[in-house]
């Protein structure tokens, strides 16, 4: 479908990444991923033709249609969200608007006898077959369908668009790009703005999609689920494997130990023939056969180990002055918006030093209750801060309220005080904006990046509570557990939104789900109230009913009936089918295990060799198909 070869994309004289290349095919399910800044945006932007790359070429496939989510959208003011989900069909509603016209002209004219009557009713005819063939009785449905998977409401479906946040506004954008009939779907970072059942529905969705994706996202489990290909950026090189992320990461580390030993093992060598040569070159008698060994040993191709990029942010949260025990008091506390309840008599205490993780659905009141702690609305009821109490908040859209047309440092200059401005540039090299990067505008950083950018100006302030709304949106994974471990070393007391299990995982004490307009308490950190709730992952709790079984009913066990002959004899041909299966399998990957150790040993040559490097990827790729068989046929036997 999508051809890249050997292409490089520079800013400033710097290489985002250089002479890549890979393929995309059809099925093909790819998570994008990389550090923040590492170009994987910029990749995308190259596959959708927004830019251009310095080298190389990429050739795709005659009338490819490329769906791609952008991070930047803009809607028509007046539009409701039905009206612009309905953009996704250019071509149904012109046909639509077409038969319309047809029809109203038809209801007005009475020379039915006419020529032109009758040339009216064929166009009728042609339209109306043309309006069935491309979809046009379902896409009503099809778009109530999506944009519900993606949390709207029917009765939201008539409000107009720019009554949304720019997370619902992203979600409307989502449903057009799904509902479009595209071979290629880009998206990036989708997850961002959903809540868990909509990216449930998501993964459900990407899953049955016939077209090939190709997904930027630092989540983990959604990667897992939906990908079958991990492509890295890092360092300005890729590293593509058909497996998800997880399984990537074990793959790559493999192949890096691999790499290590066979480099260990020929510096070995290295190591002796040089002995030799400095052994021979001064007898006369073996001068010769030392020459040899020079030449020899020059033309060795040294092998080279896989670079890492490792570095990370450097993050600590000091603590300003120490608060009064209680740091927080919550009191009967009601808000609503117009007739709807968010939540009502909230009751919370929080004293100094405590950990705690807000947890629930999306609009079930948790970033609500953090922004009337700031004081950002009006609420019934009281809250009351505590004794010298110093709130830094990070707003799930923290990174949005960053001006783009300043520069790096002089945002963080802005926000400083006299007594912390010469620290700037040392803090801005804590979170990786060093040398130059500090002159770069705004607008031209990352997601990550931004959020990074946030993070350091907050510390510019005095804290010793922190209020903290998603804030690894946008993170790399990498930076993601540097933040958590700077919480787990904060001294101060910290409130915390996250969806994020990983990310929650040992690092509150109490835990508050929001649900049906109150909070409950679970004493103890996220895998107590796992534990507590009967779930594995906070995706089950966050999808679960509220109705359960009043009782248990015993049911008596059945024996499974006895199969007849054509059963018994199909399934005996189904577990010869998976025992051949299994034969297979086992000896595709006994080549590709060899495949591997001649990577760790000639990797660059071998990757340019195109007849090598195709080999290698139909390999896995039957590999992948013969497993996705074997789970069918397994399926079918049991």
């Amino acid at each position: 479908m999508i051809n890249i070869h050997n292409l490089s994309v520079s800013f400033s004289g710097t290489y985002l990444f250089e002479n890549v290349t890979f393929r995309i095919g059809a099925g093909d399910r790819v998570g994008l991923v990389g550090k923040n800044g590492a170009g994987k945006s910029t990749m995308l932007k190259l596959l959708a033709g927004d830019i251009e790359s310095d080298t190389g070429s990429m050739a795709m496939e005659k009338d490819l249609r490329i769906g791609f989510l952008r991070q930047d959208i803009d809607f028509i003011p007046g539009r409701t969200v039905l009206d612009e989900a309905y953009q996704a069909f250019v071509e149904i509603k012109k046909v639509e608007a077409d038969l319309d016209n047809v029809n109203k002209e038809l209801a007005e004219r009475t020379d039915y006898e006419s020529e032109s009557y009758s040339e009216l009713i064929e166009k009728l005819s042609d339209l109306t077959h043309r309006f069935e063939i491309i979809g046009g009785y379902n896409y009503v449905g099809n778009t109530e369908r999506v944009l519900l998977g993606l949390g709207f409401k029917r009765e939201e479906f008539n409000n107009q668009t720019d009554t949304f946040s720019g997370g619902w506004r992203m979600r409307i954008e989502l449903a057009k790009l799904l509902l479009q009939d595209n071979d290629v779907l880009l998206l990036d970072e989708p997850t961002n703005h959903l809540d868990i059942e909509s990216i449930i529905w998501l993964e459900q969705f990407l899953k049955s999609y016939a077209g090939a994706v190709v997904i930027i996202s630092h989540d983990k489990m959604f990667l897992d689920n939906v990908t079958n290909r991990t492509i890295e950026i890092s360092l300005g090189k890729i590293y593509d494997f058909n497996k998800p992320y997880s399984q990537y990461l074990i793959l790559r580390e493999e192949l890096r130990e691999m790499q290590l030993a066979a480099q260990k093992n020929q510096a070995k060598k290295i190591e002796e023939t040089e002995k030799l040569i400095e052994k021979f070159r001064y007898k006369a008698t073996k001068a010769s056969m030392a020459q040899s060994l020079i030449k020899k040993l020059d033309k060795v191709e040294r092998i080279e180990v896989d670079e890492d990029d490792n570095a990370v942010m450097n993050i600590s949260f000091p603590v300003s002055i120490d608060p009064g025990k209680v740091v927080l008091e919550i009191d009967k506390v009601t808000k609503r918006f117009g007739d709807k309840v968010i939540f009502k008599d909230i009751d919370l205490l929080i004293e100094r030093g405590t950990k705690v993780a807000f947890v629930g659905q999306n609009g079930q009141g948790k970033s609500t209750l953090i922004k009337a702690i700031i004081d950002e609305f009006e609420y019934e009821g009281n809250i009351k801060l505590g004794h010298n109490v110093q709130i830094g908040y990070f707003a799930q859209n923290q990174a949005d309220y960053l001006d783009g047309e300043k520069t790096i440092l002089d945002t963080m200059l802005d926000a400083a005080t006299d007594g912390n401005r010469v620290k700037v540039r040392d803090m801005l090299g804590s979170f990786l904006f060093r040398g130059d990067d500090v002159e770069k505008k705004v607008k031209v950083l990352s997601g990550g990046e931004r959020n990074r950018l946030a993070l350091c100006k907050m510390l510019l302030l005095p804290i010793n509570v922190l209020l903290m709304d998603e804030p690894t949106n946008h993170l790399d994974i990498k930076s993601k557990n540097v933040l958590k471990k700077a919480l787990e070393h904060f001294k101060g007391t910290l409130v915390l939104v996250s969806h994020d299990r990983d990310f929650l995982q040992g690092l509150t004490q109490f835990v508050y789900e929001f649900k049906d307009q109150k909070i409950r308490e679970y004493l103890g950190d996220i895998n107590y109230f796992l534990e507590e709730r009967n779930a594995q992952n906070m995706r089950e709790i966050e999808k679960k009913t509220t109705v359960e079984p009043t009782k248990a009913v015993e049911v008596e066990e059945k024996k499974a009936p006895a199969l007849s002959y054509e059963d018994q004899k199909k399934q005996k041909s189904l577990q010869n089918r998976l025992s051949k299966i299994e034969s297979e399998i086992s000896e595709l990957e006994k080549k590709v295990a060899k495949d591997d150790e001649r990577l760790a040993v000639d990797y660059e040559k071998l990757m340019a060799d195109t007849s090598f490097f195709s080999d290698y990827e139909k390999k896995k790729k039957k590999i992948d198909e013969l497993m996705m068989e074997w789970e069918e046929i397994h399926e079918q036997l049991q």
